[in-house]
């Protein structure tokens, strides 16, 4: 990658976050509106918000709370996903009850999981579970359904062991949408997350932003949502990577087929 391909790259990346933030920042630099204030007065309360004690006491529970509850789901959705997608007759029986509770939204269980969990992080994480594994299900599903038959029948026809297949022939090959369904999962996670600190929680970056909006501590609540979004911008950046080297022989693939 040249130079310039690599500033070309950088100013496409940030110049839509840029124009947004200026446009904020004039749209709110003389406002008056107690619940609109200047982006200037809540990027001033940020640091003393969010940096001294609410760190590692709201934030840090809140992230391993989400991705407790992401790995969770990531393995239940792939190994049903692939269990579901290889065996059709299973596929049959069960897709009329996965569509019955995809059907549900997450945020409707919490009462339900808080009568069977408690109030504790193991209510929070079943709720981000409960939303993050039917995309990560879904698509492992299809993967494995659009597997190339002509790569089955060889790994049948040279007897590959079921560990083998499984690893090289199954889940590599339906790993792109697995992938798709990966990503889909985390940004549902993020707000799952924030709803289930909103009901009987006492710490984490939802509960101390509804704490905010009860005592009209606006800047603050708006710095907690600026917060939220930083967050996902993160944690975005780095399944990516992660992504990139996962799937780094599919995409090689893909380039090699464009210039052929």
């Amino acid at each position: 990658m040249t130079v310039l391909s690599l500033v070309r790259r950088v100013v496409l990346l940030l110049a839509v976050p840029v124009i947004l933030f200026w446009a904020w920042w004039l749209a709110t630099a003389h406002s008056t509106d107690f619940f609109w204030p200047p982006l200037r007065q809540i990027l001033g309360t940020f640091d003393d918000t969010w940096f001294h004690g609410r760190l590692t006491g709201d934030v840090l529970p809140s992230l391993l709370r989400l991705l407790a509850g992401y790995a969770l789901a990531l393995v239940l959705g792939v190994g049903l996903g692939v269990a579901i997608g290889s065996v059709r007759v299973l596929r049959a029986l069960l897709e009329p009850v996965l569509e019955f509770f995809r059907a549900i939204p997450s945020p409707v269980l919490v009462p339900i999981l808080m009568l069977f969990a408690g109030i504790g992080n193991e209510m929070k994480i079943l709720v981000i579970v409960s939303g993050c594994v039917w995309p990560i299900l879904l698509n492992t599903v299809e993967g494995v359904r659009a597997l190339d038959e002509v790569l089955s029948d060889t790994a049948r026809c040279y007897r590959m062991r079921p560990h083998s297949r499984l690893v090289h022939l199954v889940l590599r090959g339906a790993s792109p949408q697995i992938a798709a369904g990966a990503r889909q999962a985390l940004s549902i996670g993020i707000i799952l997350m924030v709803i289930s600190e909103m009901f009987a929680a006492s710490n984490g970056v939802g509960f101390t932003i509804i704490q905010f909006q009860r005592s009209f501590s606006i800047p603050q609540m708006w710095s907690g949502i600026i917060l939220l979004g930083l967050i996902g911008i993160a944690l975005s950046a780095v399944f990516q990577v992660v992504e990139a080297r996962v799937l780094s022989w599919y995409t090689g693939l893909r380039r090699a087929q464009r210039k052929g």
